[in-house]
């Protein structure tokens, strides 16, 4: 193997962070290691500490990809490390989580970011507990003013370091705090626009990241909204949630558009080969047999891979209206027709939704039968 073909080899499989510990009222114990995973912890170890208080672990991080790596005792976090690649860290924590870290900038700068948000929500938790005691009204009013000064003077700290860190992956987590017990910090529809200039900044410099992927994904989401919102906004009242989506040529189909006595709302996925096989057994014949007493299908897939949904489409040739949702999971038209999984079917009748459960094609025929005679 050649020098550059090592040096490949090496990128690829990912390199040492080590972190050097001391854990001061706690020796001959243990620490677990946890990897943040977008939303959850995965652990990655449990180390041992030694009876003078120390620990070592050796962390493998991707050159060009940090990770935020979270040291727990018990059920308790201690210490929170964004490492990359090399990074060599000496902290020194407690059981309580008073730590301090060196040789980590970006981990320096996230113990920051999580002493802001402690501190902010200690006020706010205070303030919560007061108005709950309050005697009167005018407490009452006057306490929650002052939460409201408190939220609207941090949201604003918190877009200023944003903006002010913008390549930073410590900006991730800012994104996704809380106030209180369900007050998300970034709450606003506009707020939309911070997460996707966060996602474009962080994706020039940590295009592999799983965290911006995720950022990037909630960004898309929440445009999702607004764009779904302006839309109800300023369309014609009609019984349903419209939906306006591209075509297998790139074309926005909308489903108001279809002018039909009834109409099969069908949302699927295109790898989901159950699914693939239902189109040809069941809603083509349906089709078939309806299409002339004014019956059609609006087809929404909600695939990420628009390569394969329009490959199945064109392969099975499908003759109704084919639509595709490439924001999968974070489609809003998720939320807007309350689908709890895949696949799942609404009628469309003299532009009302109609009632009823549809679970198999004998429910559906039946359907059919009733409203296209």
């Amino acid at each position: 193997m050649t020098l550059a073909a090592a040096a490949v080899a090496l990128a690829a499989c990912g390199q040492k962070a080590v972190i050097n510990g001391t854990l001061a009222d706690a020796p001959s114990s243990e620490v677990i290691v946890k990897l943040l995973d977008v939303n959850r912890y995965k652990v990655l170890d449990t180390v041992e500490v030694n009876a003078s208080g120390k620990f070592t672990y050796k962390a493998d991080i991707k050159a060009g990809d940090p990770e935020f790596i979270y040291l727990f005792h018990g059920d308790r976090k201690i210490a929170s490390l964004l490492l990359e690649a090399g990074d060599k860290v000496s902290i020194m924590t407690d059981t309580l989580g008073r730590s301090t870290v060196e040789g980590s900038e970006e981990s320096v700068k996230l113990a920051q970011v999580e002493k802001d948000y402690a501190t902010v929500r200690g006020v706010f938790d205070s303030y919560a507990k007061k108005i709950e005691g309050a005697s009167t009204e005018a407490m009452v009013s006057d306490l929650s003013r002052q939460m409201g000064k408190t939220y609207i003077e941090y949201y604003r700290d918190r877009v200023r370091y944003v903006m002010e860190n913008s390549t930073s992956l410590t900006i991730v987590p800012v994104f996704y705090q809380v106030l209180g017990e369900s007050l998300p910090l970034f709450s606003q529809n506009t707020d939309a626009i911070l997460f996707l200039n966060a996602a474009d900044s962080l994706e020039t410099v940590y295009p592999d990241s799983r965290y911006v992927k995720a950022l990037r994904a909630e960004a898309e989401r929440r445009f999702g909204y607004l764009e779904l919102i302006e839309r109800l906004k300023n369309a014609e009242e009609i019984g349903y949630h419209d939906i306006e989506l591209p075509d297998i040529n790139a074309e926005n189909k909308k489903l108001s558009e279809l002018d039909s006595k009834v109409v099969l709302i069908y949302f699927w996925s295109a790898s989901q080969p159950q699914q693939n096989l239902f189109n040809v057994e069941v809603l083509k014949p349906l089709y078939e047999d309806y299409h002339a007493n004014g019956f059609d299908i609006y087809q929404v897939s909600l695939d990420v891979d628009k390569a394969l949904w329009a490959t199945t489409v064109r392969g099975q040739e499908l003759p109704w209206t084919n639509v595709c949702d490439a924001r999968g999971n974070a489609s809003p038209y998720i939320g807007m027709y309350n689908i709890p999984a895949l696949p799942a079917a609404f009628i469309i009748s003299d532009g009302e939704l109609v009632d009823g459960e549809i679970v198999d094609e004998v429910s559906l025929r039946k359907l059919l039968d009733k409203l296209t005679r």
